[in-house]
């Protein structure tokens, strides 16, 4: 290798610099330079040396040649020769005017007294100026070769690859080879004539090579067949397209990126296909009509889970193609209409509406969910949510509201199939046009369970069970719409007040719902829910009878329990218009239990009260509330007298007596009931009144014999019993102590004896003698009591309980009671409309007959709607009574 280096002199007070960078050689610079003669290294040292000692003091460059400094290299030179460190180093000597050190001397010398001359300004070699500049003049380059020639010789290496990636070959050239090439063409400024290449080769090889080959079957394959064909072909070109991408990838993000006429290479690829292949005359039609077969198949149930696939690949090639609203969702619309008219008038079975809203439903479910399988648009949903809604709901609506078919729906309690019929309505708004329908089904079923008089006794128990079918059409079945609630409110207020004269209520127009309703919370109150037969309840978990805990958790269970029972009770109470009825035989239950201790819940009692009075209002419950206080009054009384009989040395031998002193008012009214107390009995009595008119001067007391009941010890040969009996039931029974056991009383001699009527003492001989319990015997056995029978002592009596009680027939209503408490509601409820109408008169002087009506109705609305043929009798009444007259033109003037 040989070197060449020419040193000039700068100007004075110039900086010289050096730089290693390496110069590009122009394009156009020659590419080859006049050979030198080859210097060796000794004599360019020897050559240094010379050029500094003749040009002075430093050393320097010349500034026109700085920056043509080259070293140039021969890659065919000789290897240099040896050189002794002697002749490879060479330096100035020192002069008296050099400032230049001599780094040749040794350390020894290094105390002799150095000579340095300040007379040059400044050194050639600075060490803060960086580094000096070389320029190599000498390096052979490679000549360029021409860009069109470069481009032409990748293209041919990119169209080899294209050919083996469309015959699915292997690479003749690497990726990175392939990518490479197109980098660098890019970079050249071609990558507008590449794309345009790659364009035209993607279009040549789809329309002649991919759709030549789906359209070769195109007479032999089926429409299904041929689009599988045309969907592994998509897949296929996708695949291709993912490598060619790859190749071009910096095509892609370059020149395409910013280019907003040409499109990605993945978007060019997709267009060609659908353009190239897609929108063949041929294929187009047959592939469409391919994936509307599958979907027919689908319909029918005959799609097998290859051909599921393939409508599924099918569908995202719709999409992926982006010819999915523009050429499949006008074809699946118009057979998707076809289908639903097809299906209505052979599958849809519109004679019968429960399997038609069930069918309807069912398809309705099929076609959503197949198109959230096939991911279909939510423009198509809509379509077929619309063709749906059309052609099976707004065509067959008159199927739909059926008046005779719902109701059969309704009558066989067939929830599903209703909720599913007011779905489809809705999806119209016309599911409120079930209403006229469900309120007539609710008259209907309402009314017949109201006056079905054989099952009256089950009245309550029927209409809570009916109306907690209505409460369950209304919300599973109605999602609560208002409507129809409003329409079922109405339908139940209307027949639960329906009033019809029967025997059942004694030829009055009284409310038969309302005494039902009654005797119901009666039977509550009295044994709990266990008292009602078919009453619905829930069944407590079993609870061990030795945990204290789990026994009160048990019995509050009860308690909550027979609360929720008298709530839906009272569910009932709000429709009725008339209180009058209920009023009435609720407040003789209820002094029948207080007076005979009968009450399960005390609590319940006081609840029960306390609904009532915020449902009706204070004035209803004055009369419960002051039977309440006299009963604790009434025991107040009572620990007061015994008291006093203790203070006077105990009681005399005589029975125990128990007194409830009530006052008349807040009390119903009992018959006087003529009956021989016994002696003992009747002393204690005489004491007691003497004691209570000594200490309330003015009162009077009228015993009530037939609510009297007691206690008797019954010594029976196998075993000792309690007897719990009424009044009446312990003087017969006491008859039997005056006579031998084996001996009889007479009929005749029992009525004598006891002082009480035939129909009392009948009602209750029959209940010792001829019901559960028979400690008495009747000769003849049978069920009724004649005058002719006799009776003697059983003494073969026998029951596992210590305690018997006898005394149910005391607590039951008889038919006299319950006519009499109709008769007096009735009366009370004509005096009730006479005064109504005398006000309306004496404030509006002179009326009209049919303004009156509608004004007495309107008067009378809380205490229930009064039938216009008793308004009119007691207008007659009031006329006959001269508080008004008749005029002429149906008018009534009010007479003061």
């Amino acid at each position: 290798m040989t070197t060449s280096r020419k040193n000039k002199a700068p100007d004075r007070g110039t900086t010289s610099k050096s730089a290693a960078k390496r110069k590009v050689p122009d394009e156009d610079r020659p590419s080859s330079e006049p050979k030198k003669s080859r210097v060796s290294i000794a004599e360019l040292l020897s050559s240094q040396q010379s050029n500094e000692s003749n040009e002075g003091d430093g050393v320097g460059w010349d500034d026109s040649n700085r920056n043509k400094r080259a070293v140039k290299m021969d890659t065919k030179a000789s290897p240099p020769l040896k050189l002794s460190n002697k002749d490879m180093y060479t330096f100035t000597s020192k002069s008296a005017t050099s400032n230049v050190v001599d780094l040749t001397s040794s350390p020894e010398l290094e105390s002799q007294k150095r000579k340095v001359s300040f007379t040059n300004t400044k050194t050639p070699f600075n060490p803060h100026q960086g580094p000096k500049k070389l320029v190599v003049k000498n390096l052979r380059t490679v000549p360029r070769i021409d860009p069109q020639q470069y481009f032409e010789r990748t293209w041919a290496q990119e169209d080899k690859a294209l050919d083996a990636i469309f015959r699915n070959e292997k690479q003749p050239y690497s990726l990175e080879e392939l990518y490479k090439g197109a980098e660098n063409v890019c970079r050249q400024g071609k990558a507008a004539e590449l794309y345009a290449r790659l364009s035209l080769k993607c279009d040549t090889y789809l329309s002649e090579t991919v759709r030549d080959n789906i359209r070769r079957d195109e007479g032999r394959s089926s429409d299904v067949e041929f689009l599988q064909s045309f969907i592994d072909a998509w897949a296929t070109w996708q695949k291709q397209l993912l490598t060619i991408r790859q190749i071009f990838y910096y095509l892609d993000q370059t020149f395409l990126l910013r280019s907003a006429d040409n499109p990605s290479i993945t978007e060019m690829g997709l267009i060609k296909f659908r353009s190239c292949v897609f929108q063949d005359d041929f294929i187009k039609p047959k592939a469409l009509n391919g994936v509307v077969a599958l979907i027919a198949m689908d319909r029918r149930g005959t799609l097998n889970e290859k051909d599921r696939l393939l409508l599924i690949r099918a569908a995202d090639s719709l999409h992926e193609l982006s010819i999915y609203s523009s050429d499949f969702e006008p074809l699946f619309h118009s057979t998707t209409q076809s289908y639903f008219r097809s299906w209505k008038e052979t599958d849809a079975n519109r004679d019968d509406l429960a399997a038609y809203v069930t069918n309807c439903s069912y398809l309705l479910e099929r076609e959503m969910g197949r198109s959230g399988l096939l991911t279909l648009d939510r423009s198509t949903i809509l379509q077929i949510s619309e063709l749906f809604d059309e052609i099976l709901v707004s065509e067959e609506i008159d199927i739909l509201t059926n008046e005779d078919s719902i109701l059969d729906l309704l009558e066989a309690d067939k929830f599903t199939e209703v909720k599913l019929l007011y779905a489809l309505l809705q999806r119209k708004s016309q599911g409120e046009m079930i209403a006229p329908t469900f309120s007539k089904y609710v008259e209907m079923e309402g009314s017949a369970i109201v006056f079905d008089e054989k099952r009256e006794i089950e009245m309550v128990v029927r209409l809570l069970d009916f109306k907690r079918r209505l409460d369950r059409y209304l919300k599973y079945c109605f999602q609560d719409n208002e409507t129809l609630g409003n329409s079922l409110h109405k339908a139940f207020e209307s027949f639960i007040n329906k009033t019809k004269k029967s025997q059942s209520n004694w030829d009055t127009d009284n409310n038969k719902p309302g005494e039902m309703i009654a005797k119901h919370v009666d039977l509550l109150l009295k044994g709990g829910v266990k008292a009602i037969p078919g009453l619905q309840t829930k069944k407590p978990e079993a609870s061990n009878a030795e945990d204290e805990h789990d026994f009160d958790e048990g019995a509050a269970d009860e308690d909550a329990e027979i609360n929720q029972h008298l709530s839906n009770a009272l569910d009932l109470f709000r429709f009725v218009h008339g209180k009058a009825v209920f009023e009435a035989f609720y407040k003789k239950d209820l002094a029948r239990r207080l007076l005979m201790g009968r009450s399960a819940s005390f609590d319940a009692e006081r609840n029960m009260l306390t609904r009532l009075k915020n449902e009706c209002g204070a004035a209803f419950t004055h009369n419960l509330e002051s039977m309440f206080k006299d009963m604790d009054l009434a025991r107040e009384e009572m620990m007061s007298y015994n008291q006093l009989l203790d203070d006077r040395g105990g009681k005399s031998g005589g029975p125990d007596l128990s007194v409830n002193v009530l006052s008349s008012a807040a009390w119903p009214t009992y018959p006087d009931v003529s009956v021989t107390i016994p002696p003992n009995v009747a002393k204690v009595m005489a004491d007691f009144e003497t004691h209570y008119k000594a200490k309330h001067s003015g009162r009077k007391l009228t015993w009530k014999h037939s609510l009297a009941h007691c206690q008797l010890r019954a010594n029976f040969p196998r075993g000792r019993k309690e007897l719990v009996v009424s009044g009446f039931q312990a003087i017969v029974l006491l008859l039997f102590n005056d006579i031998p056991a084996d001996k009889h009383l007479t009929y005749t001699e029992i009525r004598a004896s006891s002082g009480l009527v035939d129909a009392e003492l009948k009602r209750t001989l029959q209940s010792l003698a001829c019901a559960k319990y028979q400690v008495l015997k009747k000769h003849p056995r049978g069920r009724d009591v004649n005058e002719t029978d006799t009776f003697t002592f059983n003494a073969a009596f026998v029951d596992p309980k210590l305690r018997v009680k006898i005394n149910q027939i005391q607590l039951k209503e008889t038919k006299e009671e319950n006519k009499e408490t109709h008769e007096r509601v009735a009366a009370d409820r004509h005096y009730e409309t006479q005064a109504a109408i005398v006000r309306i008169m004496k404030s509006r002087k002179k009326i009209g007959h049919n303004e009156l009506i509608v004004e007495v109705i309107k008067a009378t609305m809380s205490r229930g709607v009064l039938d216009q043929a008793d308004i009119k009798r007691n207008i007659e009444k009031l006329i006959e009574k001269d508080y008004m007259e008749r005029d002429e033109g149906n008018t009534y003037s009010y007479v003061a």
